[in-house]
C-alpha cells in the first residue's frame, strides 16, 4: 500500500468526483459530497484516510489514480 500524501481539498474533491461522487450541499466552507449509487457521504476532511476507505469505499491506490 502506498503512503497517503498530503493533499489539498481541491485534489480530494476532484478525485472523489471522478469516483462518482456529486455535490449534495454546501454550508459555508463545508462541502458535502454523496455517491448516488451507494448513498455514501464524505464529511470529515481531517480524516482523509477514513473518507477514502470507509466513506468512499476506495483503496488508497484507487484514490491516488484519480487525484
Amino acid at each position: 500500500m502506498k503512503n497517503l500524501p498530503a493533499l489539498n481539498s481541491r485534489k480530494v474533491i476532484k478525485a472523489l468526483k471522478k469516483a462518482g461522487f456529486t455535490e449534495d450541499r454546501q454550508k459555508g466552507s463545508h462541502l458535502i459530497l454523496i455517491n448516488p449509487n451507494t448513498n455514501r457521504r464524505t464529511v470529515k476532511k481531517p480524516l482523509l484516510k477514513s473518507i477514502i476507505e470507509d466513506d468512499a469505499g476506495l483503496t488508497i491506490e484507487e484514490f491516488l489514480r484519480e487525484a
